[in-house]
């Protein structure tokens, strides 16, 4: 028997040339035993691999059972269950994690765990090493192995000899050891691989792989004299680079990629053929023939390797204390919020609902995570920072009465056992944004409080997409920029398109028979979903109670003062490891800034939960899709879509956010939802099963969580089924595997009695979802926001674009737009002023007793908020002239230039020109303040310039230029004449 124990994935990025999912199913197709994945310096692609050898442990355990159903006495397996594929019955494969450490100053080894206190050791090793690296880098000393050493076996690399491919020349690179002689004779490697010796005595082997140069004979023979000197066993690897020799060109690519070379100029880094690949044990000892020993040790010693990432137990952190249980705590915080939220009384409903989500709760033991949300959010409000909880767990009783939600369950219909269920036993879902602003301190509060070594963010595996594939891919081939750019200018045309890349070619001009295109394209191909590098999660958070950096490595981050670790969220999902989202939301920070305006200038204060509900004049205004500006609903498609839905009330506007989205469109949902909303059309049901399930949508399904009763009702699905079509609906743009329940779910449909157009229907509604679903929990979460921003804009319009355009960038207007809508709701906006304005925009006393919007320095472009501080505090009673600007704020000329082109100085009664004129002297001249005057003490005085007035269209194009919108016209007005009849006809058309 045979293991392969030193495997490098692509999770060595542009390195390894086959994904982990490929190892595991081509160790089944050669009937290994068990295999090593061993990236440098990583465990990132482990989990990938053990999440493939449980997929394939489950279609080994449905074949069997569907074989023993089909041979046994009674009725055959029904038809609406496929035939499961062919595996032999030992075929699972088991996984053995492990990593290859490159070290400064030691020989490169192969770190395989021998038990869960191993995996702790090699992860902490790896911590050290990431930490005190950049991003993507990994600084690892021989005294970080020999302080974590317990429980790792050591496979010893031998030290660097020339190569002739990329893989084993890697492991140096880094490397400080190599073949050079100490003074005393002995080289370093030696020297360095006999202290590991000592200190691993028994737990160390000697690597011994081929080189694929035709002389592996006497490179083994070396090797094994090696071994006898070092008194190390020999064991023998492969070290594949790809799972199947169909990956050498591949392999290549991504290390001319690397190396930023093209494929041609690559030379003794290029692998010379395609043999560094998974191989069986026949092939193995073909190649090891004479050291047949160093083969069987390899399985032997994987018999002894039986760690798996299953023995990880995940520990929350318990949120308890001396006085009280998580579970007191809990019911404590919980009735102390239900009185909270209901000062009148909370109804017996509401209690009912409480006691229930409690008992659940506590059945499975989730009371310290919704603590934790619990305490973070607790936070932010301490800091009178906007928050607002929303995914599935957020829509209930608990969560609306520990403040980590605004809607009320009573708002909507949402059923919690859908997201915190006894029979999924599957971890809440709460997602939590935070005003954009201000995120980053709930960040670091989250990292004080339970230090980095125990909180850390998830990770992002960017991959390998369209454009960035074709652009990696073509440079290494050496195709020119042109050729390049021509290529992705076909992008959809090529992915999805299959077999039209010819005629696709044809079209911008390339030739679809050039060897080099088709090879470029072919590897784009092949490439195409390979993961690049490591990025960080956009706010998912992992908390533990133990230490993180024994669970999984911990890494610095790109930004400062963040680190991650290297799994991403499907990883740690598999894993059942829990985590908290914090997000950011651009619409929390404008809606916060809008409440502080609104406490200002009316003395009323407001939050989410008290804004005054369902006010008709509010949905008025949304049914003439006024709603520039407003959260979820100001894109076009949904300003086209409000006349027509026209909604009434709150779960109106729940419907509103869900129905514009490609799931709905692509599944033709949103038409036969209008017509029956309409009265056009019979709302219907399929089944009195299916009426529960879809009555609240009319008959239409437009929710993630519709889709997936749909699955168990309608086409009965088990639950193990449904969670593994939630799972691929989740990640349906990486792997793209919904369609096959495609099958599964049409028979099931059909054996209930369903009609095959309303069964099709609904798997393309499921495979909308797929891309683009939207849960109704979260539309709920949204829905409050939207009605916020509504609210706001339809009766304080003037106070809503001033915190719009003071929490920009975001959303889909440009200050011109959102000013430009204020002023059509009667709102009078004022120009930058250098007396007048602040940093941001205010809200200053207006005529007949309202308000004004007056613009603010940060509407210039290229001045900065430092800038603008050090000019409003030094402002006293105002500037009177330009040169006080540069004495008193000690502003720099080039600043005073972007003031006087915004027209800012037209306060002190000097035109744009007048004051740009004033502050080009400053920067030309720059007179001295002790200087300014003569001798006799009598101003130095120039002769006024005579400047020609600027036109209105001058005016208006140098506003835009200066601020990127302007008050005095809009430029079309300045084209109006031209636009009508008899304009038209006094303009001369050019050929």
């Amino acid at each position: 028997m045979y293991a392969e124990l030193s495997i490098t994935s692509n999770f060595t990025f542009l390195t390894g040339a086959s994904h982990p999912e490929e190892y595991m199913e081509r160790a089944v197709t050669l009937g290994l035993p068990a295999i090593a994945i061993a990236d440098d310096n990583s465990v990132a692609g482990i989990v990938r691999a053990h999440t493939q050898a449980r997929e394939i442990a489950r279609k080994v355990r449905e074949r069997l059972e569907w074989e023993a159903q089909n041979t046994s006495i009674g009725p055959p397996c029904p038809d609406h269950i496929p035939k499961p594929p062919s595996y032999p019955v030992h075929a699972v494969p088991r996984l053995i994690p492990a990593a290859r450490l490159i070290f400064t100053d030691a020989p490169t080894v192969t770190a395989l765990p021998l038990n869960r206190q191993g995996w702790a050791n090699l992860c902490r090793i790896l911590s050290r090493g990431r930490l005190r690296a950049e991003k993507g880098d990994c600084i690892l000393h021989l005294s970080d192995l020999m302080e974590f050493s317990d429980g790792l076996h050591l496979l010893l690399w031998p030290q660097a000899t020339p190569s002739q491919g990329a893989a084993e020349s890697e492991p140096s690179r880094r490397s400080a050891s190599g073949a050079s002689q100490a003074k005393d004779g002995r080289s370093p490697w030696r020297t360095q691989a006999q202290q590991l010796t000592r200190r691993f005595a028994g737990r160390m082997h000697l690597l011994m792989h081929p080189r694929y140069d035709g002389a592996d004979n006497a490179f083994f023979s070396v090797l094994e004299t090696e071994a006898k000197q070092l008194d190390l066993p020999t064991l023998a690897s492969a070290t594949p680079l790809m799972h199947h020799g169909a990956r050498r060109k591949l392999a290549d690519v991504v290390t001319a990629i690397r190396l930023r070379r093209k494929v041609d100029d690559l030379g003794r880094k290029a692998l010379a053929n395609g043999e560094q690949r998974l191989r069986s044990e026949p092939e193995m000892l073909r190649i090891f023939k004479g050291h047949e020993g160093a083969v069987t040790r390899a399985y032997d010693l994987s018999e002894q390797l039986t760690f798996s990432l299953d023995e990880l137990r995940y520990e929350y952190p318990s949120e308890g204390s001396e006085q009280e249980t998580p579970t007191q705590r809990l019911h404590r915080l919980a009735h102390e919020g239900l009185h909270w939220r209901y000062p009148a009384g909370a109804s017996d409903k509401a209690k009912k609902m409480l006691a229930h989500e409690l008992a659940l709760i506590g059945k499975l033991k989730y009371e310290p995570y919704f603590l934790t949300v619990r305490d973070i959010v607790h936070f932010a409000r301490s800091r009178d920072i906007l928050c607002q909880g929303r995914g599935s767990a957020a829509n209930s009783v608990v969560c609306f009465c520990l403040g980590i939600t605004e809607v009320s369950p009573e708002m909507g219909t949402m059923v919690f056992e859908r997201f915190v269920s006894e029979a999924r036993d599957e971890p809440p879902d709460i997602d939590v944004d935070f005003e954009h602003e201000r995120r980053e301190e709930v960040i670091q509060h989250i990292y004080d409080r339970y230090g980095r070594h125990r909180a850390g963010l998830c990770a992002t595996v960017v991959h390998y997409r369209g454009k960035r594939a074709i652009r990696e891919v073509g440079r290494a081939m050496g195709l020119t920029e042109d050729t390049i750019s021509s290529l992705s200018s076909q992008l959809w045309g090529f992915f999805s398109a299959a077999g039209l890349e010819a005629e696709r070619m044809r079209e911008i001009g390339l030739d679809p028979e050039d060897r080099r295109l088709k090879q470029t394209l072919m590897l784009v191909y092949e490439i195409n979903g390979f993961p690049r590098h490591l990025s960080q999660h956009v706010g998912g958070f992992i908390i533990t109670e133990g230490r993180l950096d024994e669970l999984v490595p911990i890494e610095n981050a790109a930004m400062e003062d963040r680190t991650v670790i290297c799994w991403d969220k499907d990883d740690i999902d598999t894993l059942g490891i829990l985590k908290v989202d914090v997000l950011s939301l651009g619409m929390l920070t404008c809606i916060r800034k809008a409440f502080d305006l609104i406490t200002q200038h009316h003395q009323t204060g407001y939050t989410l939960a008290t804004l005054p509900p369902e006010d008709p004049v509010v949905y008025d205004m949304l049914c003439k899709a006024d709603s520039i500006g407003v959260f979820q609903v100001e894109s076009r498609a949904q300003m086209n879509f409000l006349p027509r839905m026209r909604p009434r009330n709150f779960y109106d506007l729940v419907i509103e956010v869900a129905i514009i989205r490609p799931g709905p469109i692509q599944g033709d949902m949103v038409h036969p939802y209008i017509r029956r909303r309409n009265g056009e059309e019979e709302v219907s049901f399929p089944s009195d099963e299916l009426g529960e399930v879809l009555g609240k949508t009319l008959g239409v399904p437009l929710f993630q969580e519709q889709a997936m009763q749909i699955a168990i009702v309608g086409a009965g699905f088990t639950p193990e089924q449904a969670d593994r079509l939630r799972r691929s609906l989740a990640t349906f743009k990486k792997h793209g595997n919904v369609s096959e329940f495609r099958a599964l779910f049409l028979r099931g449909m059909n054996r209930n009695g369903y009609d095959d157009d309303f069964a099709e229907r609904c798997f393309s509604q499921i495979e909308g979802f797929g891309s683009y679903g939207f849960p109704e929990s979260h539309a709920a979460s949204f829905a409050l926001l939207v009605y916020a921003s509504a609210w706001i804009k339809c009766h304080h319009p003037g106070i809503f674009a001033c915190a719009l355009l003071n929490s920009q960038p975001m959303g889909f207007y440009a200050p011109a737009q959102i000013v430009r809508d204020a002023r059509e709701h009667g709102v009078q906006v004022r120009p930058v002023c250098i007396n007048a304005s602040f940093w941001d925009n205010v809200m200053e006393p207006g005529g007949h007793g309202g308000l004004a919007l007056r613009l603010g320095f940060r509407q210039i472009k290229g001045l900065s908020e430092e800038d603008a501080s050090w000019l409003t505090a030094a402002r006293g009673n105002g500037y009177t002239q330009v040169d006080d600007v540069w004495r008193r704020a000690g502003l720099g000329p080039s600043v005073i230039e972007r003031l006087a082109e915004a027209d800012a100085f037209a306060a002190c009664d000097l035109t744009r020109r007048e004051a740009l004129w004033q502050a080009k002297a400053i920067a030309t001249a720059k007179p001295l303040p002790l200087f300014s005057q003569d001798l006799e003490g009598e101003a130095l005085d120039e002769p006024a310039a005579h400047l020609p007035q600027m036109t209105l269209g001058e005016q208006v194009v140098e506003d835009y230029v200066a601020t990127r919108l302007s008050l005095k016209a809009h430029p079309v007005a300045l084209l109006r004449h031209l636009l009508t009849p008899e304009g038209r006809d006094k303009t001369t058309s050019v050929p």
